[in-house]
Formats: structure tokens, sequence, C-alpha cells
């Protein structure tokens, strides 16, 4: 094994960067390959490979300007003292605004802001028709020293106060904030306070790699770890923007140029069965269809007699049939038993992948009954749970179980104990 970390990348090119979605398709996910050269690195199907993103330089260079920094100050960071250009590029995350940058700035915003108190201390007006003085009035301006029927106006206090006091009294109010904003846009409502460089970065949150699932195995794609990365595009406050390592591989990394710091992460519980006869039921919709990539790539390597049962979708099949061609080979030869198809876009009502799950309860609960491993990858805040309540729901049906025994049967038994219902949710 190598010694490749997160704090010790391998420094990899790409071989291959491409669109996997049909022409037409609203969505960008894309095959992206890295050549492992010497790097000594191995993974087994099932792990994910860490990718180690640089930030935007359109948007580094934009905060440089708008502080007026040169980029070579001097600033210190948790890997020690650097350039802030070098700092903003690849120590911290400058795509996001955090909480606390923001909560930073109360050390100068609040406490010491002075108030503008404006009272009148003078009124002269004249003028009726036929010239008659109405008011000619002069005094301090304090306590009642004021004219008849005056109004004070008060005090005008800066706008990015009454902001940030709001932001910190409103923890919604705060992550709505965060949520599509960046450094640009915390510049626009705080940077008239100044900022030295060393201000500008203390409390930015550090970069962090982002972890893909491997859409590969090694013994199929020797030399090589394949990802499938979907593109986050988005526009917030009249500009484009993209998430931060989605960007960066799709826009600024170049076949064969650029160097990306990688390093594995391996999984001890998404594996594939010991046992090659093992059956095992796979539901992966959109990207989640990675680490069954490579599972399908090992079950055909090691010649395995268990059988293998695909659950993927998408919206379209024309645009969204990802890896269509090497599934349909799969199906074709044999090593896809079964191969269930869900497009959420393609008729009058939508068809996700649980959808086709209850059509084939009974199967389902057959082949799990039979000591099939039952997995899932992909989005875990609707899909999983939506797959994880139809999977307790087949049990209770065909398993003979009331709904409190088949929730323990599939939590605690499936799981836990038997280890046999694998989740990679993200």
């Amino acid at each position: 094994m190598s010694d490749w970390s997160a704090k010790n990348p391998y420094i990899s090119k790409l071989n291959e960067n491409w669109i996997l979605n049909g022409e037409g398709s609203r969505k960008e996910t894309r095959h992206i390959v890295f050549d492992l050269g010497d790097s000594g690195l191995e993974y087994k199907a099932g792990d994910a490979l860490g990718v180690i993103p640089q930030c935007p330089p359109e948007l580094v260079q934009g905060l440089l300007d708008a502080c007026g920094f040169s980029g070579e100050e001097e600033v210190e960071t948790h890997l020690g003292d650097c350039n802030i250009r070098e700092a903003l590029t690849n120590r911290y995350e400058i795509h996001r605004i955090s909480k606390k940058w923001i909560g930073n700035l109360g050390d100068r915003i609040a406490p010491d802001s002075p108030n503008i108190e404006i009272r009148i201390v003078g009124r002269h007006r004249a003028s009726t028709e036929d010239g008659e003085l109405l008011m000619d009035w002069s005094g301090s301006g304090v306590e009642d020293d004021v004219p008849e029927g005056y109004v004070e106006i008060g005090s005008a206090s800066d706008p990015a106060e009454d902001l940030w006091r709001s932001l910190m009294d409103d923890a919604d109010a705060m992550e709505d904030y965060i949520w599509s904003r960046d450094y640009i846009d915390g510049l626009a409502d705080f940077g008239h306070i100044g900022f030295t460089p060393q201000q500008f970065v203390d409390g930015m949150d550090r970069l962090k790699p982002r972890l893909y699932s491997i859409a590969s195995s090694p013994d199929f794609e020797p030399g090589t770890v394949h990802l499938t990365v979907a593109i986050v595009r988005y526009h917030h406050h009249d500009r484009d923007r993209t998430g931060l390592c989605t960007g960066y591989l799709a826009d600024r990394c170049d076949v064969d140029e650029s160097e990306i710091g990688v390093f594995m992460s391996p999984t001890r519980s998404f594996v594939l069965p010991e046992d090659n006869s093992t059956d095992i039921i796979m539901v992966g919709p959109g990207t989640g269809i990675a680490p069954f990539r490579a599972f399908l790539q090992q079950r055909q390597v090691n010649a395995s007699t268990g059988r293998n049962w695909l659950f993927f979708g998408d919206w379209t099949e024309e645009g969204e049939y990802l890896y269509r061609d090497e599934m349909e080979a799969w199906t074709d030869s044999g090593l896809i038993n079964r191969h269930d198809l869900a497009w959420s876009r393609a008729g009058p009502d939508k068809v996700y992948v649980q959808h086709l799950m209850k059509q084939n309860g009974e199967e389902i609960w057959n082949w799990i009954d039979n000591g099939a491993y039952f997995y899932v990858c992909g989005d875990k805040n609707y899909m999983a749970r939506d797959v994880h309540s139809t999977l307790i729901e087949i049990c209770s049906e065909y398993g003979g179980m009331s709904g409190e025994e088949a929730k323990e049967f599939v939590e605690t038994g499936l799981m836990k104990t038997e280890k046999r219902y694998l989740r990679d949710v993200y």
C-alpha cells in the first residue's frame, strides 16, 4: 500500500474527461478517468477516491481586486504561512461564505460602530402668499429645546450592522444567507468595513477534499480509476456558479495536462460478498450507478455465479441513461440478470426506482430470503429514504411480518447483524 493521503496526495493526470449525457439533456454528468501511474495506489470495488480541488482563479482575482490586495501579502493559515493568493486558491473554500467568518465581523462591525444622531438645532421657514413669517427658531437641540411640533429623526446606523445582527440572531436567516453566497457577495454587504489580508482569511472554512464513489474495478481497468461525476452549475445573485470540485474537474482540468491531487478512501462495509455465488440487488439511480459499474466489472472478472439485479433511473432514457452501451451489453451477456429502468420525466407519471421495486416485491423478497445482498447508492435525503421504506414494506408483505417486525428485520437483521443491506449515500 502507498502512503498517499489527503495531506500528501498523489499528483495524477486525467486520461479521459467526457460528458455521459445524451444530446439535449439538461444535466451534465461526466466520466472522468485518473491515471495512477507509478503511485502504488490500490483500491477495490466499493472504495472512494478523494480529489483535492482548487478554487476558481477568476474568483480568487475578484476577491483580491475587491480588497485591494496584490496577492503577495503574507497570511498565516492552518498549513503555515503563505501569500494570500495561494491561501485563497489552495487552502480555503471561497465558493461559499462561512458562519465563522460572518461571526468574526462582530469584533469590528458592531460593538464600536458609532451611531450618528440627527437632531434639529435650527429651523427657518418663511412664507405664505402675503409674506407672513411662519417660523423662525433656533436652539440647542438638547432635551426639550426643540421647536413646537418637532419630530425626532433618530439615529442612522450602518445597514451592515443591522444585517449582521439579524444573521447572528436567526439561525435560519444565517443558513439562507450562506447557502447561495460566496465571499464576493459577502464583500458587497460588508466590504466597506475594510480588511487586512489576515482578517480576510480568518474564519474561512478550510479547503476539503471531495470523495467520489469509484466507478471501476482495478482488475478490469488496471492502472486507472474511474469516476461518474454530476457537475453542479447554478445561478444566484446575478452570477453563474459551479460546485467547487465539480466545476474544477469539468472546466479547469484538461486531459494529459492538469495536475490533480488524489488519494484513496477505502470502505470496510460497502463491499461485494466474499462468496461469488451470492446474489446481489443494486439500486443506484443517477450517479449512484458508479459503484455498481465497479461491482459488475469485478463480478465479470471473478466469473461470479451469483445473479446480479440492477435498478437504475434518472430523468429520461434519451438524456440520462448512463453507460447505456455497457449495461445493455452486460444484460445481453447475462452478467446482469435483471435490469429495471425508471424514467421520472418520460411520461405523465413520475416513475422512480422504488416504484419498480414495489412492482417486483415478491421476487425481491425471494432473493433476499435466499441470502441476496441489497445495495443502495445515491441521494440519502429522498431516494435512499424511499427505497428503505419500500424494502420494509416488501419484507412485511411477502415475508409474512408485521410492519414492526419487518422494520426490525431490515434495520437490525439485514443491516447490522447479517450486513447484507449496505448503503453508500450522500
